[in-house]
C-alpha cells in the first residue's frame, strides 16, 4: 500500500521560556539539521490542531489550546529537494503557519526517536543561528517582539 502524499502546508512552533530560551531539536534523517517543532497538516486538519499534535508527538508536551500563540505569520518556501518525494509530483512549494508556545521553564522533552535525536535549549539569538531553515531562523529572531506582544495581550485580557 502506497503512503499518501503529504499536504504542502505545515506548521512551525517556537517553544520558549520567559527568559527567551528556545527549544531546538535535531532531525534524525538529516544530521546537524536543527529546528523548532514542525509538521505537515493532515487531510482536513487546521493549523492550530496540527501545531498542538506536533508538539505532543515531537517533544511529548501536551499543551492546552489556549497556550498556543498564533503569530499571524504565513511563510511560503520551496520544498527542499531531499523531501520532495513526499509530495505529489510537481508540488514544489509549501505554506507554513508560525506559532509560539510559552512554557514556564525549560523541560526535558520526550523526543520522537524516529524524527529527532537530541535537543538543546538556547537563547533566542543562538537558536536562530543554529537552525537550518531560513523561515525558522526568522521566527526565532522575532521571538523577543512576539513574546512582548503576547505578554501585553495577556496582561490586557487579565485587566478586562
Amino acid at each position: 500500500m502506497n503512503k499518501p502524499y503529504k499536504r504542502p502546508e505545515s506548521v512551525l512552533v517556537v517553544i520558549y521560556t520567559p527568559a527567551l530560551e528556545a527549544l531546538i531539536i535535531e532531525r534524525a534523517d538529516v544530521r546537524h539539521a536543527w529546528q523548532s517543532v514542525t509538521g505537515s497538516l493532515e487531510a482536513d486538519e487546521l493549523p492550530r490542531d496540527t501545531a498542538l499534535r506536533e508538539v505532543k508527538e515531537e517533544v511529548g508536551l501536551d499543551a492546552a489550546p489556549a497556550q498556543l500563540q498564533d503569530w499571524g505569520i504565513v511563510n511560503e518556501w520551496e520544498i527542499y529537494e531531499v523531501w520532495r518525494h513526499r509530495y505529489a509530483p510537481g508540488v514544489l512549494r509549501n505554506t507554513e503557519h508560525v506559532f509560539g508556545l510559552l512554557v514556564p521553564a525549560r523541560f526535558e522533552p520526550v523526543l520522537s526517536e524516529r524524527e529527532h535525536v537530541q535537543y538543546q535549549w538556547r537563547d533566542w539569538h543562538a537558536a536562530a543561528e543554529a537552525v537550518f531553515s531560513p523561515s525558522n531562523a526568522e521566527a526565532l529572531r522575532l521571538l523577543p517582539e512576539m513574546a512582548e506582544k503576547f505578554a501585553i495581550g495577556l496582561a490586557t485580557q487579565g485587566n478586562a
